[in-house]
This record gives C-alpha cells, structure tokens and sequence, in this order.
C-alpha cells in the first residue's frame, strides 16, 4: 500500500486492487497467513453492524490477533473526547485501529495522530472494504473483472462511491442510475473517471434504472435511507420512486447477471420481496467475502511486522 492506513479504496494503486482480490481468493481457498499473531487490534464503532464487527472479529483472530470493540458509547468519539485524544491513548495499548464513523473526517483525524494502522470499516464518504469484498465476489462468479459491466441503482451513497473506485480501478464497466441529488460524490466520481480512462473502462451516470441494468453482467443496489439518514426518509422514499430493483428490471440484465446488495436490505422499498432469495441472488457469498477481503486487507497492512 501506499501508506500505513487504509481509509478509500484509492490507497491502493489499481494493480494493488487486484492483487488484494486474489489474495483475498486465496485465503477463502485455505490459505492461512498470521500477521496478526501476538497483535491487538480495536475495533471503534461510532454505527452497529452485523457483518462488519463479526467479520473483523472472526477475520483478526483466524489472522493471529485479538480485537477490542469500542461502542460509541463506551468512547463517544468527537463527544466525550476528541478523536485526536482518542488516537493518542489507543496508540499506546494497540497495534491498530478499525473505526465505523459517521464522518470521514474522524477516520483523517485517527490516521493522523495513530502510528499504527486505521482501517476504515465504514465512513459518510466510503465503505472500500464492502468494495474489495464485491470485487471478489463478482470475479467468482464471473470469472473476471475486466469488462464486467457492473449496474448500481439507487443512492450514490459510500457504498456506491467505493464500489465506482473499486470497479474502475479493476478495469470493470460501472454505471450508476440515480436521481440527480443522490448522484455520487464529486470528490470520489472525478476519482473515479480517472482510474477508469487509465483502464479505458465506462463510468457513467443516468437517471433512468432500466438504461443501467440493459444488459449488465451485475445488479446491485442499497438501502434508501441509511444510518443517519431517517430525518430525510420520506423525502429520500419520493425522490427514489421508481428505483426498486425488482425481478422485471433484473430481467433487462444479462441472462446470467447476478443481483448483489451489501445488506441490511428494506425489502419493499429498494428491493422487492423475493430479490434476496431470487436463484441468481449473491449476496450472501457478498457477506461472506467481506472476511476474505478484510483478511487480505489486514495482511497486507501488517507483512512488515507494522
């Protein structure tokens, strides 16, 4: 990597992308490093999370280590104690930190004052280790990542602004089809555009969700209303009317398209019922991946005894 902290999948050269894809295969497929071993890690959650504290959890201590999980209200980052005094005391006990923020200016402020490693397990900004994690799961079941036309409908939300980072650093077709309010970030989709001229990839946004998915080898959306959003949510349900994936617009994809949602999933507003559980739904090999993924990440981060 290009630096000690992992905080966008823009810390990593597009090549390096790849690689911690096929690193992250390698362990699923029973690869068992242990960089980690005789390390302790904390893991700092201002938001809860399902797959991404056991996966950390379970991914640290297969790796060698151990791990803390710091609730928001055990620390109140920013509240209580500012992060940079935060960073400054876990520097002394741990060998790194996972951070879950709101902002993505917290995650800036640790990685600045920490000497060891600040993983981002979630931001307002991004989310790369979902990303590296749909990466792998698309070159699964695709068998590449090149050319794979990848459709997002829905918000242009983290999850969406990594996975366009993600997508076009690996040399995949990624277009997303979003209200114009709700489009990607600026900041990440000029990030974006870049890597995807380098790789002579698509990037491109419309408004219309039957435009995106036409024929695309992947169909992934989000939630509408996400953690820290439920004041704008019934602004958010009018303005994405229409945007619900449900077995009529996955039918305009590719015949083998797979469908892909990072989960929790509100089924009936951005997804259908039967989406979830539909024959050529991945998205529990998605929850799955994010382990492998992490691990490589984390591998990666530590090789040198950091």
């Amino acid at each position: 990597m290009k630096r000690k902290d992992f905080l966008s999948v823009t810390d990593l050269d597009p090549d390096e992308v790849v690689k911690i894809v096929q690193a992250a295969r390698k362990m699923k497929d029973g690869s068992r490093p242990r960089p980690l071993e005789g390390k302790t890690l904390a893991l700092l959650f201002e938001k809860p999370s399902l797959r991404t504290r056991v996966s950390f959890e379970v991914g640290i201590r297969q790796l060698g280590g151990e791990c803390i999980y710091l609730s928001k209200d055990d620390v109140g980052l920013g509240v209580r104690e500012p992060e940079s005094d935060v960073a400054g005391v876990l520097d002394r006990w741990v060998d790194g930190i996972v951070a879950r923020v709101f902002s993505h200016r917290s995650l800036q402020i640790l990685a600045e004052r920490a000497s060891v490693p600040v993983i981002n397990a979630l931001s307002d900004l991004e989310h790369p280790c979902q990303a590296l994690g749909d990466l792998l799961t698309v070159q699964e079941r695709k068998g590449r990542l090149d050319g794979v036309g990848v459709a997002f409908v829905g918000d242009g939300n983290n999850v969406a602004a990594s996975l366009a980072l993600a997508c076009a650093s690996a040399g995949a077709d990624f277009t997303i089809a979003a209200p114009r309010d709700y489009r990607v970030p600026d900041v990440a989709w000029e990030k974006a555009q870049r890597l995807a001229a380098a790789k002579e990839s698509r990037l491109e946004w419309v408004e219309d969700p039957r435009q995106a998915v036409r024929r695309a080898d992947v169909v992934y959306t989000d939630v509408w209303v996400s953690m820290g959003d439920e004041a704008e949510r019934e602004e958010r349900l009018r303005a994405f009317e229409g945007y619900r994936v449900d077995e009529t617009l996955f039918a305009a994809a590719a015949p083998d398209a797979v469908f892909m949602h990072d989960m929790p999933a509100h089924r009936g507003e951005e997804i259908s019922d039967a989406m979830i559980e539909h024959p050529r739904s991945v998205v529990f090999d998605q929850a799955e991946n994010r382990l492998h993924a992490q691990k490589a990440i984390l591998a990666d981060l530590f090789a040198d005894g950091c």
